[in-house]
């Protein structure tokens, strides 16, 4: 299989599992609820994932804006610092004021984005090393004092990394989660 052919099969995967697993069995009413002591809602997860994949890929690799600088206020999250939906730990203030109606739309987007870059990105230069840190920065105000754990994360590593990370390999391991909490509220076909 050729290398483009195989990661698009990756990204668009993470598209179909996410209709098929969550949306197909769990109402965006129900996005919110957590399932268990700690566990985070498939609204975290789905902004989380998203807001990670627009980052690396629209700010730290093309150096340009994130999608969320201009969905910030459809999504609901006008109010909050640009670091919010970052982390791993759901913070509940973020997750109350999302917009799900918005969100997978903004969700949609981001992934559609990816895409279209990959399709004429050059495989050539995934070995190259963005400078993530000022770009996050610069373009997205994310700043280092906010989110040092992230900048530290991505300093240094090639935009390959962020590709197989950040936009494949971080959703997959969110999207399980997603299922994880499908199941726990009950909602599972299994």
């Amino acid at each position: 299989m050729e290398l483009r052919s195989w990661i698009d099969a990756e990204h668009e995967g993470l598209r179909d599992r996410f209709a098929h697993a969550v949306v197909a069995h769990v109402p965006a009413a129900r996005w919110r609820e957590r399932a268990g002591d700690g566990g985070s809602s498939i609204a975290w997860l789905v902004l989380h994932g998203a807001w990670h994949e627009d980052l690396a890929i629209q700010a730290a690799v093309q150096g340009t804006e994130p999608l969320l600088a201009r969905w910030r206020a459809d999504v609901g999250l006008g109010g909050v610092a640009p670091s919010s939906g970052l982390g791993e730990a759901e913070d509940p203030a973020v997750t109350a004021a999302v917009d799900l109606e918005a969100l997978p739309a903004y969700a949609e987007a981001v992934h559609n984005a990816t895409a279209t870059w990959l399709a004429g990105a050059d495989l050539a230069a995934l070995a190259d090393v963005p400078p993530a840190g000022a770009r996050i920065a610069e373009l997205a105000g994310v700043d280092p004092d906010a989110v040092p754990w992230l900048h530290s994360m991505w300093a240094g590593k090639p935009i390959a990394w962020f590709l197989q990370w950040e936009a494949i390999g971080h959703r997959q391991g969110h999207l399980g989660e997603m299922v994880s909490v499908r199941a726990r509220l009950g909602l599972s076909p299994f």
